[in-house]
C-alpha cells in the first residue's frame, strides 16, 4: 500500500472513531501528517549511532545530564519532583544502573552548572532547540557556534515559537498481553486516554513504539489510564514538539543528520529538538 492510501485510510479511521467518541465541543486529538510515519527517511538517520558500547556510554552520560538539570530545576526527591521521577523511571527502562542514577541525583543537587537554551536555524531552514548544561558558559558557547557553522547552522531567534512543550509516553507496540496494537487501535486508545495525538517512531534500539501525545498538566492522568488500557508504558517526558515542520531535500537531509549528531556528541548538550518531517 502507497503512503498516500496509508495516510487516506488513516485519516477516513480516525474521523469514523472521532464522531463515535466525542461530542462538540469536547477535545479533539489531532491526526497529524506524522503519525505512524516511523518507517521514513528522516527517522532513520535522525538516530544515527556508533559502536553500541560507545552509544550505550553517550546515553547513560546524557540520562545523568537530565537527571542533574531536574534536580536543579526541582530539588532531589523524586515524590516531589515530578519531572525528575519522570527521568529516573527512563534510566529505569534503558538499564542505567541505580548507582548512577544517585550519583547523578547526588552531583546533581550540588552542581554548580546552569541551564541555557540555545535556538538555532539549521540546513533548509529547519528549525533547532538546544538544551544545554554547562559550568562554563562561554566555552560551550564557542563550541555550539563552532558546530553550527561546520555544519551550515546559526544562532537564531525566535525558533522557539515553532515548538511546544507536551507530554510524551512511549508504549510499545504489543500490548501486556502480547497481542499487537494497530492504527485503528491506538487512535481509540489515544481518545479513551485523553491523548491529543499518537505517533508511530523508532527508539535508541531501532524498536517500533508508540508515542501518546498529550498536555503537560494531564501527563500523570493520561499514562494512569494507558497503563489500566492494557498497554506497556516504557517512559515519560516533557519534550518540546515542532508546531511548523520543515521539509529538507536529501542533501539538506544529510547536512541536517550530521548537524544534529554533532551536537549530540557535544559533552554539555543534554537534548537536541527539530522540526524536520
Amino acid at each position: 500500500m502507497s503512503v498516500g492510501a496509508t495516510l487516506m485510510r488513516v485519516n477516513v479511521l480516525f474521523r469514523r472513531h472521532l464522531w463515535t467518541f466525542l461530542d462538540p465541543p469536547s477535545r479533539t486529538i489531532h491526526a497529524s501528517c506524522a503519525l505512524f510515519a516511523g518507517h521514513n527517511k528522516w527517522s532513520k538517520v535522525k538516530h544515527i549511532k556508533g559502536p553500541k558500547d560507545m552509544a550505550r556510554s553517550r546515553l547513560f552520560q546524557k540520562l545523568s545530564m537530565m537527571i542533574r538539570l531536574a534536580v536543579k530545576e526541582g530539588g532531589p526527591n523524586p515524590e516531589l519532583n515530578t519531572n525528575l521521577a519522570n527521568i529516573i523511571e527512563q534510566c529505569r527502562s534503558k538499564s542505567m544502573p541505580k548507582t548512577s542514577i544517585e550519583g547523578a541525583i547526588s552531583s546533581g543537587d550540588k552542581s554548580k552548572s546552569t541551564f541555557q537554551f540555545f535556538e538555532a536555524r539549521g540546513p533548509g531552514g529547519s528549525s533547532l532547540l538546544i538544551e544545554i548544561l554547562t559550568d562554563n558558559t562561554k566555552r560551550t558557547s564557542q563550541e555550539i557556534r563552532r558546530i553550527l557553522n561546520k555544519y551550515r547552522g546559526l544562532l537564531a531567534e525566535g525558533v522557539r515559537h515553532n515548538f511546544e512543550k507536551k507530554g510524551i509516553i512511549v508504549v510499545g507496540t504489543k500490548d501486556q498481553a502480547g497481542n499487537p496494537i494497530s492504527s485503528e487501535q491506538a487512535l481509540e486508545l489515544a481518545i479513551e486516554a485523553g491523548a491529543e495525538d499518537v505517533q508511530e517512531e523508532e527508539d535508541e534500539d531501532e524498536k517500533m513504539t508508540l508515542k501518546f501525545i498529550c498536555s503537560v498538566p494531564t501527563l500523570r492522568q493520561v499514562r494512569e489510564k494507558l497503563d489500566t488500557l492494557g498497554l506497556c508504558s516504557h517512559s515519560v517526558s516533557l519534550e518540546f514538539i515542532p508546531t511548523v515542520i520543515a521539509q529538507l531535500s536529501d542533501e539538506e537531509m544529510d547536512q541536517a543528520s550530521q548537524l544534529l549528531e554533532a551536537l549530540r556528541d557535544c559533552e554539555d548538550v543534554v537534548r537536541v529538538y527539530d522540526n524536520i518531517a
